[in-house]
This record gives C-alpha cells, structure tokens and sequence, in this order.
C-alpha cells in the first residue's frame, strides 16, 4: 500500500497533497482536506499564504545574541533596554520564547539552543548552539541564568551539560521547578503551570 493520496490528481494538485503532507501532524487526509480548501481560496489570500510563506524563507534569520528566529539581528527583544541584562534564560526551541513571553513572568534575556543532546538522534553539543551560549556567559557580566529546558531525557542531559561545562562559576545557575510534567513540552503547556513552575524555579 503507498502513501500517495491521490493517485489520479493532476499532477499541480498530487504535488501540493505531496509537500502538505510532509508537515508535522499532518497525515494524508489532511493534506488532501488542506489542498482543496487552498484551492477554494480566493487568489488574493492563497498568494498571500504564498508570499507569507516565501518571505519567512528569504528573511528570517538567527538573531546575532539571543539565536532565536528573526528577521532583524538583534532581534526585537535583545534590542529592548527595558529588559533586565543581568539574567538570561535558556531554552531549547523558539516556540518556547513565545510560551515564557505569554506568562510575562520573565523579563530578561534568551538564548535558544534549537534542539537538545540526543545521542539516539545523532544530536550532539555541535549541533545545538551551546557554542554561542559559552560565548555569551564569558562575554556579559550575568548574575543568573536559568536553565529553562523540557522535562525529558534529552532536556535533563542538556541541562547538565550546561551546568558541567560554565565558563563562569560564579553566575547562579537555576531550572524550572517541577510542577512541569515529566516527558512534557513548555509548547504545550498552559500559561499558570508554567508561570508557577519559573516561579518556583531552584538552583541546579
């Protein structure tokens, strides 16, 4: 049995079914459900998913300090002097930003390593922008930073990594409290939990 959708679909449409269907979560009923309703669209709104599409691809770019997705360096939030300077919070994927910003219960700085250590995954210290972390605690003078990763395997292992390989000794070095599930993601995780959990975050 093959995974193509739409075995007598013209050829433009099998296609789209095709790349849709490569999205996470997105199995091919979906894909399919997703093509027609495209095609459905008034030409103006599917050239602007078009053009929205194509502009994240030639403007987003990684912001120079904080490493997260951007399309200007330093990015909106590394360039605001109302945020505190001296505590910097590290977290595994930009989304993860996006949920710490909706607490609004941190108003320091970020850096996003894009992934974590996961030997089973080929996903080493390398891989991850651990690198331009070290770069940064030896550069700036921060008084805490706050190890913000998922409470997985893979998160614990980075964790302990940054915690073993500090360039600086002297800087407070917290994680999240518990009160996050184990094997859980911060992207799914509603706002009060994770706003009690960085709140009762302790020293690693």
């Amino acid at each position: 049995m093959t995974n193509d959708p739409l075995p007598s679909a013209a050829p433009s449409l099998a296609r789209l079914i095709q790349e849709l269907n490569k999205l996470p979560g997105i199995g091919p009923k979906s894909a399919q459900r997703l093509a027609y309703y495209i095609i459905r669209l008034p030409k103006e709104e599917a050239f602007a998913l078009a053009d929205a599409v194509n502009a994240v691809k030639h403007n987003i770019i990684f912001c120079n300090g904080c490493q997260n997705l951007s399309d200007a360096t330093p990015c909106s939030i590394c360039a605001d002097p109302r945020r505190n300077q001296d505590s910097l919070c590290v977290v595994e994927d930009p989304l993860d930003v996006l949920a710490l910003e909706r607490t609004r219960c941190f108003r320091g700085l970020y850096h996003v390593l894009h992934g974590a250590i996961s030997p089973i995954n080929g996903i080493g210290p390398d891989q991850l922008k651990l690198k331009e972390l070290f770069a940064r605690l030896s550069e700036n003078d921060f008084s805490e930073m706050v190890i913000a990763t998922n409470p997985t395997l893979e998160g614990e292992a980075t964790a302990m990594y940054i915690r073993r390989h500090l360039p600086n000794n002297t800087i407070k070095v917290t994680h999240l409290a518990r009160g996050l599930p184990v094997g859980g993601s911060l992207e799914y995780t509603d706002d009060m939990t994770l706003s009690r959990a960085f709140q009762g975050r302790q020293e690693l």
